[in-house]
């Protein structure tokens, strides 16, 4: 138990994603007074089928709503922002690039606007991407790296991350950013990234698919690394006043060929499928991995639990969730008050 985040008050957007989930597990288990805002209800995401929304408070709404954000901060008294909402699918990007630039963009400003509003508020996490980057010829990227993103994704991670550093540096608002590469782990439930679709197809006996090429070369890292990460720059941000504006990327620097990827999980789950390669994808990074020099120096930062258990569990995950004798999906309601768009406590 680490009782800097006994009774914190803190608000976690995008709780329904891959990394929301375990974060807010991770704050549960260390006593956090937690605060969602969750625009849609997922049935399918971990957040709802573990019942953990039951356990905090839970504000129904849009992110982008400037006066939804501020009476939440407000009221909640809240002490820690961790701002993980996001559109994050870059092929729904490339087809929507509106609806992810409103996500992605409006909704960071939004929200940093009030934050700079609320007074309270001593330590907020943003979370960039190392999509950012966009493409450079110098590998692997530190955080002096410009941000060159060109595609709809990558750009609305850029802006998200310069608007986040205007913020810091024009207001002082205790911001800081992280930068990380492809997230896996359970909870994962969109099959069209690599990781759980190559574990769903090899549990049902099928060829998994490769988008790409498979020799796009990416950063790969354990989702509970990643909240381990975030909530110490967090908690260090909260009486540090050097890690204002800062920047740092999270990395096992270590990384992998698409390809490898797939054999890497072929490997851990005893299989001997040959992956099928289509070569459809588009806008693709030939080559993206980072150095996290930065964080280990400045904050002594080391991942628990790597990614060779990291892969085993995100594998054991799947063969449970995927088990013919259970039920793939609870079925759980929304709180009567949902669909009225006003708050449903615990």
């Amino acid at each position: 138990m680490n009782r800097f985040w006994l009774d914190r008050t803190v608000l976690v957007t995008g709780a329904t994603g891959l990394l929301g989930g375990w974060m807010v597990r991770h704050l549960l288990s260390q006593g956090a007074d937690i605060t969602c805002v969750v625009r849609d209800w997922e049935p399918h995401a971990e957040f709802v089928r573990s019942r953990m929304w039951q356990q905090m408070n839970v504000v129904r709404g849009d992110i982008r709503d400037q006066d939804l954000m501020e009476r939440v901060l407000g009221e909640r008294e809240t002490e820690v922002v961790i701002h993980l909402a996001a559109q994050a699918i870059v092929p729904v990007a490339n087809r929507n690039p509106v609806s992810t630039f409103e996500s992605n963009v409006r909704g960071t400003w939004t929200l940093l606007e009030a934050c700079r509003r609320s007074p309270r508020v001593r330590s907020i996490v943003v979370a960039s991407s190392d999509k950012a980057y966009g493409s450079s010829a110098t590998l692997p990227y530190d955080e002096s790296t410009p941000l060159r993103g060109l595609h709809p994704y990558d750009v609305s991670k850029c802006c998200a991350d310069l608007i986040a550093q205007s913020y810091a540096a024009t207001y002082r608002s205790r911001i800081a950013i992280t930068r990380c590469g492809n997230f896996f782990g359970g909870g994962d439930l969109q099959w069209n990234r690599l990781v759980p679709g190559t574990i769903r197809s090899i549990l049902r006996g099928e060829r998994p698919v490769l988008r790409s090429n498979g020799q796009q070369v990416r950063d790969y890292l354990y989702v509970e690394d990643g909240v381990a990460a975030y909530l110490e720059i967090a908690e260090r941000l909260a009486s540090d006043d050097t890690l204002i504006g800062e920047a740092f990327n999270v990395s096992y620097e270590a990384p992998l060929s698409a390809l490898a990827m797939v054999e890497q999980i072929l490997n851990a789950m005893g299989s001997r499928a040959t992956p099928e390669i289509r070569g459809d994808a588009t806008h693709e990074i030939p080559a993206q991995w980072l150095t996290a020099a930065k964080l280990r120096s400045r904050l002594g930062f080391v991942p628990r639990v790597g990614f060779v258990r990291g892969l085993a569990d995100t594998v054991a995950w799947y063969e449970r969730f995927l088990a013919p004798s259970e039920p793939r999906l609870t079925s759980v309601r929304p709180p009567p008050a949902w669909s009225f768009g006003v708050e449903a406590a615990s």
